[in-house]
């Protein structure tokens, strides 16, 4: 079953000189439950294609379906909630707020949607990640790797159906890059979801089921990545 369906992508950007192509007639599907990587250099439209899969930004034409639901035909304030509640985000900043715990960044997606805290799901996840004994302490007290980890469960508390990272390992030697990919992968398939992952180290998206590899704004090849044990249930 399709969870992802994009269609003729295309987003330009015009300026009184020129006219840039960010994304010039992309088409992808990505299945419930796949692991999909995109690859490309700086420029090649891999982070604006992400955007346009999560709903953070328009597309120039063309159109995303999420589990049916087409985001150009939501509103902004329905595409925010509906992006909420089944799109988790994961990205190379970590976006944690400096001023609450590990424990109060993970939970506030749900507090902002005003919804109950699963605290088993977040135990669980917690505990896969490693990062169970740190839940008290502020971000600025963790390593990239553990803030990243917090990243990842704050993304994947709320059971979304789809997971965006986007270059999640830029900012993690290549150790952590690839335990911290390595997590996600396992985590997702524990809970059934759908991941794409943008990146350009070559070492992470091979541990994806498939690579979509973009360049000027358009797709211009692919490959089979490495298969993953598929997991149970997301509820």
């Amino acid at each position: 079953m399709k969870m992802v369906d994009a269609v003729n992508l295309k987003k330009y950007y015009i300026t009184d000189t020129y006219e840039v192509h960010a994304l010039d007639g992309v088409s992808l599907s990505v299945e419930d439950g796949e692991f999909l990587a995109v690859v490309g250099t700086s420029g090649s439209g891999k982070t604006t294609l992400l955007n346009m899969l999560g709903g953070l930004d328009v597309p120039t034409s063309g159109g995303v379906w999420i589990r049916g639901n087409s985001l150009k035909d939501m509103g902004g304030e329905e595409r925010t909630i509906f992006r909420r509640r089944n799109i988790g985000f994961v990205f190379q900043q970590y976006n944690l707020v400096p001023v609450l715990s590990v424990y109060e960044n993970i939970i506030l997606p749900l507090r902002l949607d005003g919804a109950e805290v699963d605290e088993n799901l977040l135990e669980e996840l917690t505990q896969m990640l490693g990062i169970r004994d740190k839940l008290e302490r502020l971000p600025e007290t963790l390593s990239g790797g553990q803030q990243q980890r917090a990243a990842i469960a704050r993304a994947l508390l709320s059971k979304p159906a789809v997971i965006l990272a986007d270059e999640p390992t830029g900012n993690l030697d290549s150790v952590t890059s690839m335990e911290v990919v390595g997590l996600l992968r396992s985590c997702a398939a524990r809970f059934h979801q759908t991941v794409v992952l943008v990146t350009h180290q070559e070492e992470v998206a091979q541990m994806a089921d498939r690579i979509i590899r973009m360049e000027d704004g358009r797709i211009c090849g692919a490959d089979r990545g490495t298969p993953r044990e598929q997991g149970g249930g997301n509820g």
